[in-house]
């Protein structure tokens, strides 16, 4: 073997280390054992909205065990998980643009109700979300 590909199969060897280094510490860990969360599901109602608030006692590590074990949510599955489609018998309507929106505190959920961990005092938010645009 060359030099030169050497080179080329050590600097593989360190792409491939640093790639599963950030994996890992990017993931995010999950609490076992009982916890106590609270879904707020969000619709709108003409100029204002409606707040439904659910807690919820789970062992769940994950947001979408949780809500499964209440038959909160509904959808369609896909290789990312479930994609919701309805939330406590309220069903988004794809000719309206409308979607179900998740959010912990207020912020911005980028996961999954399959990959969001859960721990116990969270607060999560549903809310019926009406066009594509963001």
């Amino acid at each position: 073997m060359s030099r030169t590909s050497h080179i080329r199969l050590l600097l593989l060897a360190l792409c491939v280390l640093i790639a599963a280094t950030a994996l890992v510490s990017c993931r995010q860990e999950t609490q076992q054992g009982a916890k106590t969360i609270t879904v707020d599901i969000v619709t709108p109602a003409g100029d204002t909205t409606n707040t439904k608030t659910v807690t919820i006692h789970t062992d769940a590590e994950y947001l979408r065990g949780a809500l499964d074990e209440q038959k909160l949510i509904e959808g369609t599955e896909s290789e990312y998980g479930i994609f919701i489609k309805t939330v406590d018998g309220i069903t988004a309507n794809d000719e309206n643009q409308e979607w179900w929106c998740i959010t912990k505190g207020g912020e911005t959920v980028f996961t999954g109700a399959d990959t969001t961990p859960i721990a116990d005092g969270d607060h999560f938010e549903l809310t019926l979300t009406v066009g594509y645009d963001f």
